[in-house]
């Protein structure tokens, strides 16, 4: 019961929320003054009174259907707040003990979800990655390599064919211990292991430069025109046959651009931002030099700007 305004009655009088139904309906002429409203309270209540992290009026996750027993098996801990007595204690041994075939993918998906945060992934991309790693592991071929880099190629992978594609380097950046090469030789590995199983070519998608513009810009801080000058310029590089990598394009169109605004950064500086290397930046901006006239948006810079630039 509460009260509440009803346009009806032209007056505030008692309401009553019906809980099955989501209405808050007026107790005296029946109006429903809020349909299908989300109880956001407990599932129900509970009168312990524990201090620790967990709560005891929240209901556990959701089902995992890539795990045996779609992840709601029972795991015995120990009691909070006390020390450890002889049942929970003995339970928890002997569930230890038992064979949980699930274990190995249970750590596996903890760490593509550890990795997909840092990286502030969305989670269609991490369910992604983790189904390639199910297929991977139903082999039962990879034992005996990496399995940091196989689970880094899986995040990988799973950012291409999502359309969200990361650099080799910034998934390196959350791998535990992986190298680049490593992870790249997991890459083909997995990709032929998935073609073995369904029998056809797997497509990863295709990189843009354009696809990284926006994330290596906001490591920078630029301003918004500054980020849609470089974002056309980047989609006009691609009419050209510059046969650079689409980081090694999109580093060089940045550190150019920057240097036709106020805000002039230092190629130490968007190398950071992109993880790409100075010498690697250089050699991009020497291809794109005689075509920058095409290249730069005509409202951003004029002719005589980027005569005023430095030569390559």
């Amino acid at each position: 019961m509460g009260d509440a305004y009803c346009s009806d009655c032209k007056k505030s009088t008692e309401v009553v929320f019906d809980h099955s139904a989501g209405d808050t309906v007026c107790s005296e002429c029946g109006l429903v003054l809020e349909s299908h409203s989300i109880d956001e309270t407990s599932e129900w209540r509970t009168f312990a009174n524990e201090s620790g992290d967990n709560d005891p009026v929240r209901v556990g996750g959701p089902t995992n259907p890539l795990l045996s027993d779609g992840g709601l098996s029972t795991v015995i801990s120990q009691p909070n707040g006390t020390t450890s007595d002889f049942l929970s204690s003995s339970l928890g041994r002997w569930q230890n003990r038992g064979s949980n075939p699930d274990r190995s993918l249970i750590l596996a998906f903890k760490t593509i979800a550890t990795m997909s945060d840092r990286l502030g992934l969305v989670a269609t991309i991490k369910d992604r990655a983790n189904e390639i790693y199910k297929k991977v592991e139903d082999q039962k071929s990879s034992r005996g390599r990496n399995q940091d880099a196989i689970l880094a190629a899986c995040l990988y992978i799973a950012c291409r064919q999502e359309d969200k594609p990361r650099t080799v380097k910034e998934i390196c950046s959350v791998a535990n211990g992986a190298t680049k090469k490593e992870i790249g030789r997991a890459k083909e590995y997995i990709i032929k292991q998935l073609e073995l199983e369904m029998g056809q070519s797997v497509e990863i998608g295709t990189i843009h430069a354009g696809d990284f513009m926006r994330r290596f810009c906001s490591n920078l801080g630029m301003t918004n025109q500054t980020v849609k000058a470089a974002q056309e310029a980047v989609q006009k590089s691609e009419e050209f046959d510059i046969r650079r990598s689409p980081i090694s394009i999109a580093a060089a169109v940045i550190y150019i651009v920057t240097q036709l605004s106020d805000d002039k950064k230092p190629l130490k500086d968007v190398s950071l931002a992109t993880g790409v290397a100075e010498g690697t930046i250089r050699n991009s901006y020497k291809d794109l030099y005689p075509h920058l006239s095409k290249i730069i948006p005509n409202w951003y810079a004029q002719v005589e700007d980027l005569k005023n630039l430095c030569s390559p």
